[in-house]
Order: C-alpha cells, then sequence, then structure tokens
C-alpha cells in the first residue's frame, strides 16, 4: 500500500467535571500505580550504538531485487521528508520492536515493517478497517488475544500489538518456512498463499515469492518490494542523500502498571507530559478514563516515568472523574441524561453516539460522577467486555384514544416514551388523561443497528494522522466498528 500523510478527524479529550468529593479525594491518596524497579536505574551496555546499526547487522531475509523494487526505491528516494517524518515517529517504538525480534531470533528488517503498513502510526486506519501500527483487522486481532472493548482496542496497543504481530509472523514463516512467502500471507493472507502454491505446484512450477506473483493483487506483489526498498534506503541512507537521525540504542519508554482508575488527563497532568506525547504511547485507550485492573499499563519516558511517581505522591485532586451506567432498556439519549441528571450532549459526546441514535439495553455509557452515579471504580468486568450498541431511530406519529383505565405512565410505557413527552405532544398541562381523549404520540421505528468499538481516540491539541488508502483488505474478518464522524469536545 503506498500510504501518504492525510487530514485526520480530530478526537479530543471530554474535560472532566471539576467537583472532587472527599471519596475521591481519599481514593487519590490510597492509590499505588506500580513502577518498575529499575526505572531510576537502566544501565545498557552499549547505549553508543546507533539503534540503525543494530537493525542493519540483523538483515536476515534474502534480497528481492526486480523493477517492482527498482519503481519503490524511486518513489521513497524522492521522498525523504516523509521517510523522515515516519522516522520520527517511530524512533518512540524502534528499539522495542529491535529487542522482540532479537529475543526470537527473527530478522530485524522486520522493524521496519511498520514503515510499509502505517508509516509507524499507531492511529491509522485503512478503508478496510484495519487499525494499528500494524494493521490488525478486527477478527483476527481477536484471533492473537487483541481486546477491542469500548474502553479501549490493543489493536493500538504498542506493546500488545507487537507481540500478536511477531506472534502471527512466527506462525506464518512456520507455515511457509520462507520470510518472503511469510510477509505475502501477512498482506493477502495464509489461504490466498496456500492456494496460489497449489496451482504453481499444480503446473509444476517455482513457489518463490516472484514466482508467485502473478497470481497476487497488485497491493502484494508490491508489499515486499516496498520492505525491500525501505530496507534498502536504512541500509545505504548515504546512497539517497539521507541523513537519518542518530537513535539511541535505549528504550524510550517504560510502563507502568495502574491499580486504580485514572484519567488520561490527569495521568499527562502527572507525567508532565503533552497530550499528544501521551497519547502517541497510549493509543489504545478510547475513553477519557483508563479503566481496568492491574494489567492494564501506562508507557511513559524513563524520565517522566519518574515524575509521574513523585507527582502522583503529592497529587490531592481525583484521579477519576468517569463512572460507567449500564443501560436497562432501549432508550433515547434524552431520556437516559434526564435519569441521570446530566445533559443529553455531555452523553452523546463522551459516548461518540450522533443524533437520532437511541442505545440499545445491555449497552454501557461512560457518565461524569455526580450524585446519581457511584464513586468507585469501573469494574473489571465492564472494563474487559463494554460494548455500545446503538440504534438509528426513526418515528412516526400515531393517534391513540384514551380508554377509562388508561393512564399517562401506562400509555408512556406502551409506546417507549416519556410522560413528559406525552405531555408536550399534547399540550397537557397535567399527569391525567380524560376517557375518550386522543392523543398524538411521536413512536420510535428501529430502521437500522450498529455495534460500536470506538475508534477514536481522546486526546486534546493536534491528532496524529489517520492513514487511509485503497487498498484490498489484507486479513480476513469483519469489523463490528461503526463508521462514525469525529467530535471535538470542548
Amino acid at each position: 500500500m503506498c500510504l501518504a500523510d492525510a487530514p485526520a478527524p480530530v478526537f479530543a479529550l471530554v474535560s472532566a467535571p471539576e467537583t472532587t468529593s472527599s471519596a475521591q479525594v481519599a481514593a487519590s491518596q490510597a492509590v499505588n500505580l506500580e513502577l518498575p524497579a529499575d526505572v531510576a536505574n537502566f544501565d545498557y551496555t552499549d547505549k553508543t550504538t546507533d539503534l540503525w546499526d543494530r537493525v542493519r547487522a540483523g538483515y536476515a531475509i534474502p534480497d528481492l531485487e526486480n523493477q517492482l523494487v527498482a519503481n519503490q526505491l524511486a518513489w521513497y528516494g524522492t521522498r525523504t521528508e516523509y521517510i523522515l517524518r515516519t522516522v520520527q515517529r517511530g524512533s518512540r517504538y524502534l528499539y522495542h520492536v529491535v529487542e522482540e525480534l532479537e529475543k526470537r531470533g527473527m530478522p530485524t528488517e522486520l522493524a521496519l515493517l511498520p514503515f510499509i503498513e502505517s508509516a509507524f502510526n499507531p492511529q491509522a486506519i485503512s478503508t478496510a478497517k484495519a487499525t494499528g501500527m500494524w494493521q490488525f483487522m478486527a477478527a483476527t486481532g481477536r484471533d492473537f488475544n487483541l481486546k477491542q472493548t469500548m474502553f479501549k482496542d490493543d489493536r493500538r496497543s504498542v506493546l500488545d500489538s507487537t507481540d500478536a504481530a511477531l506472534n502471527y509472523l512466527e506462525k506464518l514463516y512456520g507455515m511457509f518456512g520462507d520470510w518472503q512467502l511469510a510477509l505475502a500471507a501477512y498482506n493477502w493472507g495464509e489461504g490466498s498463499v496456500q492456494r496460489a502454491i497449489k496451482k504453481q505446484q499444480a503446473l509444476g512450477l517455482p513457489i518463490d515469492f516472484q514466482s508467485l506473483s502473478v497470481h497476487m493483487p497488485n497491493e502484494t506483489k508490491n508489499y515486499l518490494p516496498k520492505l525491500q526498498a525501505v530496507k534498502n534506503i536504512i541500509g545505504n541512507p548515504e546512497q539517497f542523500n539521507l541523513a537519518l537521525p542518530k537513535l539511541d540504542n535505549q528504550p524510550y519508554f517504560v510502563s507502568v502498571e495502574k491499580t486504580r482508575d485514572i484519567d488520561v488527563r490527569v495521568a499527562a497532568q502527572l507525567a508532565e507530559l503533552p497530550m499528544d506525547e501521551f497519547t502517541a504511547l497510549n493509543p489504545q485507550f478510547s475513553r477519557p478514563v483508563i479503566a481496568g485492573g492491574s494489567n492494564t499499563k501506562i508507557l511513559l519516558p524513563t524520565d517522566n516515568a519518574a515524575l509521574f511517581k513523585e507527582n502522583l505522591n503529592k497529587w490531592q485532586g481525583p484521579l477519576s472523574s468517569w463512572s460507567a451506567h449500564t443501560v436497562q432498556k432501549t432508550e433515547r439519549v434524552e431520556a437516559l441524561a434526564t435519569k441521570l441528571g446530566l445533559k443529553p450532549e455531555v452523553v452523546r459526546e463522551v459516548n461518540f453516539i450522533p443524533a437520532k441514535m437511541m442505545v440499545k439495553a445491555g449497552s454501557t455509557l461512560l457518565v461524569p460522577k455526580s450524585s446519581k452515579t457511584p464513586d468507585h471504580d469501573i469494574s473489571l468486568e465492564i472494563a474487559e467486555k463494554a460494548q455500545l450498541v446503538i440504534e438509528k431511530n426513526s418515528t412516526r406519529q400515531v393517534s391513540y384514544k384514551v380508554s377509562k383505565h388508561d393512564n399517562l405512565a401506562g400509555i408512556a410505557k406502551r409506546f417507549r416514551v416519556s410522560v413528559a413527552e406525552l405531555k408536550s405532544w399534547n399540550q397537557l398541562k397535567r399527569d391525567s388523561v380524560a376517557n375518550g381523549q386522543t392523543l398524538r404520540i411521536q413512536t420510535p421505528v428501529v430502521t437500522q443497528v450498529n455495534q460500536t468499538s470506538i475508534l477514536a481516540s481522546t486526546h486534546r491539541g493536534s491528532s496524529p494522522k489517520i492513514v487511509r488508502h485503497t487498498a484490498t483488505p489484507t486479513r480476513n474478518g469483519k469489523t463490528i466498528v461503526a463508521n462514525l464522524k469525529a467530535t471535538r469536545f470542548k
């Protein structure tokens, strides 16, 4: 896929409520977020080595030489600014990827694969809905234990998606015994590569990547040539008049375990990080609160992790301003908001619910903590399983003749509307109706159902680019994600 920077929707962090309860203060003082013991004592024996040298030393996939590689070299070779932007973005993640590859004994040029997949953008979303730095489809992500709930999408997680991608690549190499074919399968699907191999074998023809490419779609034909082109440029940047920035051979980030809910805004503030930098390291969180148990990790630059711990010990305010609400029956957002004592626009914005949509029974909504919501952490079960299901709501007007046993509450329940709506539609000043009276009722008609696992990031300020391309779906599986428009939260 030929990736280029494209305008991206902006998803901004919802401002948390400013109220502070005594219970929240007490909770914040009792919080325990664990830092690795060696945060302040990192000692690497070879800090002077440029990470690029380490990448080059581990090249192990046979080189590909053909016209497609030459074409890709010509394309990349005239776009040094694009390469440098991608390198700058990927510099946060590259050490971790190289470390993981070396632990597994895998070729280190695979660390350059996100260059091709997403331009090292963990927020990247393809037109086929492949997501994250390694571009996992929803179903394939679930096959490799990448959880996708309303609170987070592990396909965007730096740690989890890298682990899943390398597991997948190892599996593919085990199937084909050839890294070039494994890469073709990563892009095209293992079933497609297996069928192409059978066709070649039936004709008595070779089954290497170049021979099989006659059966491949253009995207896959160019997939390995693109990686080869980037590999060549990183291997000999001077030949392309490119001055690569030096990358230190040491971790850019460490992981911090959390045991309590914490707002994204508060976590970034305690770490003394700009919101866009915090989001670049923690792109998997889809809501303004980081929920879940101690297995939920926050990534921070090493120095900022120490600042985080120091500032946390001094923190006197609430850590989390949000609670979860389970919807008991399918309702309009306006009715739900009234019950919770909130403005409908607040409920819509933080949950990314478009206008004219109803929320299905069993859905989970994120709501600000208030006197009508519980003042405790979101349960681990909700954090790991929560989904939001919405229905497109249209209405039609019907007339209803009141019988002598009717009352407003019963009529409202029958038509799934509120008493207040009945009174408004019929200009009633009292909560009573007369036998034989005719009421006008706007009754809902459900016409469409969407299940949403929100893709939006929740950060304030400039957002990463969302990479969009017109490629054929690269991994099988149906996405459950609704294509919602971006909303900027005030």
